[in-house]
């Protein structure tokens, strides 16, 4: 990373799951770098929340998602929660579905501080990290984990560059580029001389 921005001009942003253990690695790796909750896993709480109220798949469930994800979006993630606790407290619910909204809240809360998704989308940065994971499927997992296959380090990072490098559709640039630096190499100009023909 320090090579891509050696005077530490770019923003560093790292899109997780909120999983604890992750945020204290990155904060050790990555200093300064912004660090987003996916959006697709709080969204995934507020659907377990939609579901202590509402049947799965009904459009009351989705009503209640799409009010509370958008709000979300708009940087409203504290009433969102308060709402959330004031409904656990509120409705005459089973222990067990006023735990679930209560983790809900609490996964929210404990959260928030990386779900400034207002602020992360006006500077254009990700709050998902499914392009990523789909790239790397395709880029890697649809060509290093076949039935079989063993690759040593060396081996698997000189494979996935080639791999790149073909779905960029840079095959052909880059094998000119390849021929004429292995030509180079065989023949460094000033080390060999070419006689004049004979008659």
């Amino acid at each position: 990373m320090i090579r891509r921005d050696p005077r530490g001009r770019k923003t560093w942003v790292v899109v997780s799951d909120g999983e604890r253990a992750l945020q204290i690695r990155t904060a050790r790796a990555l200093p300064g770098a912004v660090v987003v909750l996916d959006i697709i896993h709080a969204v995934e709480k507020v659907w377990m929340a939609a579901h202590v109220f509402h049947p799965e798949g009904s459009p009351e469930a989705r009503e209640f998602v799409r009010e509370r994800a958008l709000r979300i979006l708009e940087g409203d993630v504290v009433q969102v929660v308060k709402g959330l606790r004031q409904m656990a407290t509120k409705h005459r619910l089973s222990s067990a579905r006023r735990k679930t909204l209560r983790n809900v809240a609490r996964y929210l809360s404990n959260n928030r501080s990386r779900m400034r998704y207002d602020e992360y989308l006006r500077g254009g940065l990700p709050i998902a990290s499914g392009n990523v994971e789909g790239a790397c499927k395709n880029l890697i997992k649809d060509r290093m984990e076949r039935s079989g296959m063993r690759w040593s380090e060396e081996g698997a990072e000189a494979m996935v560059k080639v791999r790149a490098v073909y779905l960029n559709e840079d095959f052909e640039a880059y094998w000119r580029y390849h021929v004429t630096q292995e030509l180079l190499r065989l023949y460094p100009p000033g080390r060999w001389k070419v006689e004049p023909v004979q008659k």
